[in-house]
């Protein structure tokens, strides 16, 4: 009887175990997606002829729950809906925030006190991601995972207005996004925004509340 209840014990931690391992980790390809999306609007933000006459010093990626709540509304008017796909300030104290709302992108700036400025000009294209099927790319994005990110598999990626890659990885406790030219060369990491999925209530959809 002991030897009994010993075994099921056993057999209960090890099903607790396999199911927290499961928790820690990204739960799908679509988080994963989710975020190879947020880097590229980040990325487009980074581009913009607005953001590069306008903001002073390099976008911060920030919190979407710490944003001024005049911006929150200004979304919630404005773009009911959207998913924040990322949220960042310069060195001056404004605001860059993207939104994707019916597969439409767009980026608009707010100044320091969170009143809204201008969108960004060309960031509606750069943002916007044609998901390419893994099995097509190239050799060298393949081999350079293989030898850089060893226990990593590439998981989804997926291609901008000008070729530019964006591949997400995965192990079995983290991912990340890989950022590679049209020719298959890599350029950089990405670090990755905190970002709203699917703009139907996760953690970044606007509440009109925040900072």
């Amino acid at each position: 009887m002991k030897k009994l209840l010993f075994l099921s014990v056993a057999m209960i931690g090890l099903w607790l175990s396999a199911c927290t391992k499961q928790e820690v980790g990204p739960t799908s390809t679509d988080d994963i997606f989710a975020s190879i999306q947020s880097s590229a609007a980040r990325s487009a933000a980074d581009t913009d002829p607005v953001t590069k006459e306008k903001c002073k010093g390099k976008l911060t990626n920030i919190e979407i729950a710490t944003l001024p709540s005049s911006i929150t509304a200004y979304i919630t008017k404005n773009y009911a809906g959207a998913a924040i796909k990322f949220a960042g300030k310069d060195d001056k104290g404004q605001y860059v925030v993207g939104v994707s709302l019916n597969n439409v992108e767009t980026g608009l700036l707010f100044d320091a006190a969170g009143a809204f400025v201008q969108a960004l000009q060309r960031y509606k294209d750069k943002a916007k991601l044609t998901e390419v099927d893994i099995k097509t790319l190239p050799a060298s994005v393949t081999s350079y995972v293989a030898s850089k990110y060893a226990g990593y598999t590439v998981k989804r990626a997926g291609k901008d207005a000008d070729g530019n890659l964006f591949v997400g990885i995965k192990n079995e406790t983290d991912h990340k996004v890989l950022l590679f030219d049209a020719t298959g060369a890599f350029k950089e990491e990405k670090a990755i925004p905190q970002h709203d999925n699917d703009g139907k209530g996760g953690k970044g959809k606007p509440k009109g509340g925040g900072k």
